[in-house]
């Protein structure tokens, strides 16, 4: 038996493999979020946006990476409440790294594949939880 089947035995509800693409995805956009603040309108305005913009994607950053973690945290005893914050912060991260990939205007899909693959990994964590929420805690075969 391996160090991952007793952890799983020994806590019933803990699933390792969830938490490796959580926390690394959440860490990014925590950071992120905190590297806006204080909001500057300058700042925003080097990214050609304006200062509301820029706080629903300072204040989305911080918060989706947040929920994400609440939402594995609350899911172990809350599995609906935890399963809904999980989706919306997986929702709010996909919804700010389109906006981010489109901001450098790229000019097709495979320049975007190619050469801004952090960008899209960030997107696929978070496209990863918007769908599949936290099913990830259900033994399901699917």
């Amino acid at each position: 038996m391996t160090i991952f089947e007793k952890i799983n035995k020994t806590i019933p509800d803990f699933r390792l493999s969830q938490w490796l693409i959580r926390v690394p995805l959440a860490i990014v956009f925590i950071q992120q979020g905190l590297d806006k603040l204080p909001l500057d309108a300058d700042t925003a305005e080097s990214y050609g946006l304006p200062i509301l913009v820029w706080w629903f994607v300072a204040w989305g950053e911080l918060g989706g990476g947040l929920g994400l973690i609440a939402g594995g945290v609350v899911a172990r005893w809350w599995q609906e409440i935890g399963d809904l914050v999980t989706r919306f912060s997986g929702i709010t991260i996909c919804s700010i790294m389109t906006g981010v990939i489109w901001i450098g205007q790229p000019e097709s899909v495979m320049d975007v594949l190619l050469y801004d693959n952090l960008h899209v990994f960030l997107w696929a964590g978070g496209l990863f939880f918007a769908l599949r929420g936290n099913r990830i805690w259900q033994d399901t075969d699917d």
